[in-house]
C-alpha cells in the first residue's frame, strides 16, 4: 500500500500542481472569447433567471432545484477549510487569483452546462439525466470513453468524496464537541439513507431549501461580523490586491511570492467551483427548461455564488477578525482558523454555528455528489438491483469515512477526478460549436422580444441533429 502511494501521490502533485491547473484557465479565457464575455454581459439575466427558476417543471426537476444541486456539491467544507488554507499558504493574494479563476469558470460551467441539456436523454418517470458521459457518446460518438467518465465519476463523487466529507464532519463534531466518530457515522447514515433510496427527487427537495438555507446564513453572519470591524474591511480588500501583485511585504512562512499567491488562489478556486471538471453538468441535465442556454446561465451563476460570495465571505472573516497576522507565521488553519475568527467576535455561539454549517455544507455536498453517482449509473444502463447495492455501498462510505481516514483511497480518487476533468475539457472544447450555436439562439430570441424556446430542427448553424435528441 505504501509503495502505491508512493507512486499515486507524484500524478496527483503532476495532475493538480501544475498540468490541469493551465488547462483549465485556458479554456475559461477559450469560453470567455468564444461567447464574448457572455458571464459579464448577461450578468443582470443570470439573477432574473435563476430568481424565476422555480417553476415550469411539470412533474419532472425544476430549474432552481438542479441549481441546487450542483450548488450543494460545489458549496462544501473547501469553502471554509480550504480558503483558510489557502490563505495560509498562498497570502491574502490568493483571494484575489480565486476571484480570477471564477469569472472565467462561469464560461466554462455555461458552456457545459449546456451541452449536458442538448445531449440530455428522458426518462420514463418524467425526468432527465445527462452529463459528460453522454455528451461524450452522443456527441463524440465514443461509448466507451463516456464508459470511462462515469465509472470515475461514480468511484470519485459517489464513493471517494463523500467519504471525505463525513470524515470532516465526524472530526468537526468529535474536536469542538468530543461526540465519537462511530456515533457521526451512524446519524450520517441513518440521515443519508432515505435521500438516497429516494433517488434524484428526493435530492433535490432536500438541496432545494438546505443549502440555499445555510449559505445565506453563512452570509448574514459574516456581515454583522464584518459590520462589527467596519474600520478593518478596506484595510483587509486593500490587503488581498496589494498582495496579488506584490505590492505588499512578504507574508511570513510563505515562500513563492506572488507565484505562491497565484498558485494557491488558482487551484483552490478550481477544486471550489468545479469548472470544467465535468460534475456539475449532470445535475444540470436533470432540469426541465425551455432552452439550453437557461441552464447554462444559472450554473455560471453557481460558480459566482460558490466562489466570488461564499469563499469570499469565509476570507474576510479571517482578514477581519485580527487572528490571521500576515506578517506572523500561521498557529492555525483550515477550518480551525475559520471557526476561531467568528468565535472571536461571538463566542461560544459562533462555535456552535460553525459547527452546524460545517455540517450543513458538507451533508449537501454527498447528497450533490450522489446525484452526479445516479446520472452516470444510469448512462451504464444499471438496472434497480444495481442502484440498490450502490446505495447502500455508498451508505458504507459514508460510515467508513466518518470513523477513520482513507488516505490512499482519496489520493487515488484525486488522480481519478483528474483523468476525468481531462476527458471532460477535451469533450466540452470538441463540442464547443454546439453551445456557440445554442447561445446565439437564446440571444437571438432575446433581441427580437420573443420567450427563447430550443426547437434543435428549426436552429441554424447547429452542427447535426442527434438521433433521439429530446429538443
Amino acid at each position: 500500500m505504501e509503495q502505491l502511494q508512493n507512486f499515486i501521490d507524484p500524478v496527483s502533485s503532476f495532475l493538480w500542481g501544475w498540468l490541469l491547473i493551465y488547462i483549465l484557465l485556458a479554456t475559461g479565457l477559450y469560453f470567455s472569447i468564444r461567447t464574448r464575455l457572455v458571464q459579464f454581459r448577461r450578468f443582470g439575466h443570470l439573477w432574473r433567471l435563476v430568481f424565476s427558476s422555480r417553476g415550469g417543471a411539470q412533474g419532472g426537476i425544476s430549474s432552481f432545484q438542479a441549481f441546487c444541486i450542483g450548488l450543494a456539491s460545489r458549496v462544501g467544507t473547501g469553502n471554509i477549510a480550504g480558503v483558510a488554507i489557502a490563505l495560509t499558504l498562498g497570502g491574502p493574494g490568493a483571494i484575489f487569483w480565486m476571484w480570477c479563476v471564477a469569472l472565467l469558470g462561469m464560461a466554462t460551467a455555461f458552456v457545459e452546462a449546456s451541452l449536458a441539456q442538448v445531449f440530455k436523454v428522458a426518462l420514463p418517470d418524467g425526468t432527465f439525466r445527462g452529463g459528460p458521459a453522454f455528451y461524450i457518446e452522443r456527441g463524440l460518438g465514443s461509448r466507451r470513453w463516456g464508459m470511462v467518465f462515469a465509472l470515475l465519476l461514480i468511484f470519485t463523487f459517489g464513493l471517494a468524496f463523500n467519504a471525505v466529507q463525513a470524515n470532516t464532519i465526524a472530526a468537526v463534531l468529535r474536536d469542538a464537541h468530543t461526540v465519537p466518530t462511530q456515533l457521526s457515522g451512524i446519524v450520517l447514515a441513518l440521515l443519508a439513507a432515505p435521500v438516497f433510496f429516494g433517488g434524484v427527487r428526493a435530492v433535490a427537495r432536500v438541496a432545494e431549501w438546505l443549502l440555499p438555507a445555510m449559505a445565506l446564513a453563512y452570509i448574514a453572519l459574516a456581515l454583522v461580523m464584518l459590520a462589527l470591524h467596519l474600520d478593518h474591511v478596506p484595510t483587509a480588500f486593500l490587503l488581498i490586491v496589494r498582495s496579488a501583485f506584490g505590492l505588499q511585504p512578504a507574508v511570513a512562512g510563505v515562500s513563492g511570492g506572488i507565484a505562491a499567491a497565484m498558485l494557491n488562489g488558482v487551484k483552490r478556486g478550481l477544486f471550489s467551483n468545479e469548472a470544467g471538471m465535468g460534475s456539475a453538468p449532470n445535475t444540470a441535465a436533470t432540469a426541465t427548461v425551455a432552452h439550453p442556454a437557461i441552464q447554462g446561465f444559472i450554473q455560471a451563476l453557481g460558480v459566482f455564488i460558490d466562489t466570488i460570495i461564499v469563499c469570499s465571505t469565509t476570507a474576510f472573516i479571517i482578514l477581519v477578525s485580527g487572528l490571521y497576522d500576515p506578517s506572523q507565521p500561521a498557529t492555525i488553519a483550515g477550518a480551525s482558523l475559520t471557526q476561531a475568527a467568528i468565535a472571536q467576535s461571538f463566542g461560544v455561539a459562533g462555535q456552535w454555528f460553525m459547527t452546524v454549517v460545517v455540517f450543513a455544507f458538507a451533508f449537501s455536498s454527498v447528497l450533490g455528489n450522489y446525484a452526479y453517482a445516479d446520472a452516470n449509473l444510469t448512462f451504464l444502463g444499471c438496472g434497480r438491483a444495481t442502484f440498490l447495492v450502490f446505495r447502500i455501498v455508498a451508505l458504507f462510505a459514508v460510515l467508513t469515512g466518518s470513523i477513520t481516514s482513507l488516505p490512499f483511497i482519496w489520493a487515488v480518487a484525486d488522480v481519478a477526478m483528474g483523468v476525468m476533468t481531462l476527458l471532460n475539457v477535451t469533450a466540452i472544447l470538441l463540442l464547443s460549436p454546439w453551445a456557440i450555436v445554442v447561445l446565439a439562439d437564446y440571444e437571438r430570441s432575446l433581441a427580437a422580444g420573443r420567450q427563447p424556446i430550443f426547437v434543435a430542427s428549426n436552429t441554424p448553424g447547429l452542427p447535426a441533429v442527434p438521433r433521439d435528441i429530446v429538443w
